[in-house]
């Protein structure tokens, strides 16, 4: 063993260090190929903490990158100087230079790397946002970026191209160019955040954030058909204001949170995609307004959540430092779609409702309402099978074996069918407590008007029915009250079974129709029908609401959230559907 391989040996025992990059396959460079590369951008102000073995540094010009080597760490080279090399979007260089500018930065980048195929981090690609048709400068600063990346890749050279554009442009031909690059580089999306919005949407709603936007930056470019491991993201610890990163948070322990959060996203990011780098950025400081005296803090909070064996963040990072590397995380049992607290979908809810719906999305939105509007109102399994019995005797003439067939052929389980019936309960239940404006005159004449050929009766009923707007006499008017209202013998005190629960009915009249009746003897069922349907509006905008709350509280596999809405499934099922439908 030579002398400094002993000495790396006894700098990583001492400082208590596994060597997790040297337990990894390593490709070119040293940097492994099983997974994400994690590469940090080399600056001295944390240099302290980023010199052990196991750190992959991309660093510049002079002396710092050979100093890094000498203590085990892997170095790639980092430019800043694209725009130098290649122009930008309004002043592109001229062509004929690009291929040379390529070959001389490829041997400044290997000599300083100590790699004879470097890994290039090239700093960054301008104007990635702009819409065709390009300027004729453009389209030519476009043509030097895919000349120098294939100069570089054509020498043995792997450069990893930033992308500083929140919403790159890749429609048209333009996606054409993506594409071409990737051929011969890393496309790699700065992915930065405004800390103290992250923060103060807590863990569950901050993490449910880095993790969209770091999915959302990658599927820009796999939409494409570009593998993920041609992809990575930088993530940003910068401290200047409005540049993203710590933007003035503290305490440092809420800072040091936020860069948890940061490493845990991406590594949940890295795992779903099989992403193929994860960069950082943002140590160095450069001006004034950019000091933090947390940087050596907020690196070390980067490293241990990586890997605890890179850095003792605990000890460094203060006692209010929260160590949980599972809360805001992605944590579901097997078999379970999302989780909203107490209550749970299960993947078998989701595929089995789909069934019957033929649309995933409509599904997983129904089994959210189901949830919400669940925590407000109670159905027992007593009211569905009296509900169900009720549909099959009025419904099926009695025939639970047509009731069966009828399920089967519309592929919903029983099962499913007593959860439908629950969801019209409960409906019903929580609308008759809703508040609902009035009808006017002009409404009510104009109901009037429209719908003379609904049927009316006029009854007595107990208990009050909300299809009688809580009264205990008045007009029944089809289609909100029970169809057996309307056939009743006349003047004797029935029991009616109806889907919503049993009534005692006594009929005061016969069935006629609404255009029959005068306006003022009609008027008392058309506001009943009309606070019906407008009491149905307030259930709507009231379930949107309260699945809107609950989904603040969900967590759901790769954070595929249901949409909040308004289905109701008896639309597949009408026969399960109470009145008004």
């Amino acid at each position: 063993m030579s002398r400094r391989r002993l000495l790396l040996l006894l700098f990583a025992l001492g400082a208590g260090l596994v060597l997790p990059g040297l337990a990894r396959a390593a490709g070119e460079c040293g940097v492994p190929t099983d997974g994400p590369a994690w590469i940090d951008f080399g600056h001295p102000a944390v240099a302290k903490v980023f010199t052990r073995p196991g750190v992959i540094v991309a660093a510049s010009s002079g002396e710092f990158p050979a100093q890094l080597r000498a203590a085990g760490v892997t170095t790639l080279y980092w430019d800043m100087n694209l725009k130098n090399r290649i122009g930008v979007p309004t002043t592109p260089a001229p062509a004929s230079s690009i291929v040379d500018r390529a070959n001389r930065l490829f041997d400044f980048a290997a000599k300083q790397s100590g790699c004879d195929k470097p890994i290039i981090v090239l700093n960054e690609l301008f104007g990635a946002q702009l819409e065709l048709p390009w300027s004729t400068a453009n389209a030519q600063y476009r043509e030097n970026v895919l000349a120098f990346l294939r100069a570089l890749s054509g020498r043995g050279a792997r450069p990893m191209l930033l992308i500083p554009a929140r919403n790159p442009y890749t429609e048209g031909s333009a996606a054409d160019w993506w594409r071409e690059a990737a051929r011969y580089t890393d496309l790699v999306p700065e992915v930065y955040f405004s800390a103290p919005t992250i923060h103060g949407a807590g863990s569950l709603l901050g993490n449910r954030r880095l993790r969209t936007a770091m999915r959302r930056a990658v599927r820009t470019f796999t939409a494409l058909g570009i593998p993920a491991s041609k992809i990575g993201i930088v993530l940003g610890f910068q401290a200047s204001a409005g540049s993203g990163g710590r933007e003035g948070l503290e305490p440092a322990s809420a800072w040091f949170n936020v860069v948890k959060w940061q490493v845990l996203a991406a590594q949940q990011i890295a795992r779903e995609t099989k992403l193929g780098s994860v960069l950082s950025w943002g140590w160095g400081s450069y001006r004034v307004s950019a000091h933090d005296s947390d940087k050596e803090g907020t690196a070390c909070v980067y490293l241990w959540t990586r890997d605890p064996s890179l850095c003792d963040a605990p000890a460094l990072a203060g006692p209010d430092f929260d160590t949980s590397l599972t809360d805001g995380q992605i944590s579901l049992p097997a078999g379970q779609q999302c989780s909203f607290g107490l209550d749970a979908v299960p993947l078998s809810a989701v595929s089995g409702l789909t069934r019957l719906t033929g649309d995933r999305e409509i599904a997983y939105s129904a089994l959210l309402a189901r949830i919400a509007e669940s925590r407000a109102r109670i159905v027992t399994p007593e009211d569905v099978l009296a509900a169900e019995r009720a549909v099959i005797r009025t419904r099926f003439r009695g025939g639970r074996g047509l009731y069966m067939q009828a399920l089967t052929t519309a592929g919903a389980s029983l099962g499913t069918a007593r959860a439908i019936l629950a969801d019209e309960l409960r409906r019903v239940r929580i609308e008759s407590k809703l508040w609902a404006e009035p009808p006017s005159a002009r409404e009510v004449s104009a109901f009037y008007l429209a719908y003379p050929d609904l049927l009316t009766r006029a009854v007595e009923v107990d208990p009050s029915p909300w299809w009688l707007d809580r009264k205990k006499r008045g007009i029944a008017l089809a289609p909100l009250a029970p169809e057996q209202v309307f056939l009743l013998p006349e003047g004797r005190r029935v029991s009616v079974r109806a889907l919503d629960g049993t009534y005692t009915i006594r009929a005061l009249g016969e069935a006629q129709q609404l255009g029959s009746l005068p306006l003022v003897q009609a008027r008392p069922a058309i506001v009943a029908a009309l606070t019906a349907f407008a009491r149905r509006g307030a259930f709507e905008r009231w379930t949107v609401g309260r699945q809107t709350q609950v989904l603040r509280g969900a967590t759901c596999i790769r954070d595929d959230l249901p949409a909040p809405g308004t289905i109701r499934l008896t639309s597949y099922l009408p026969y399960l559907a109470l009145a008004a439908a």
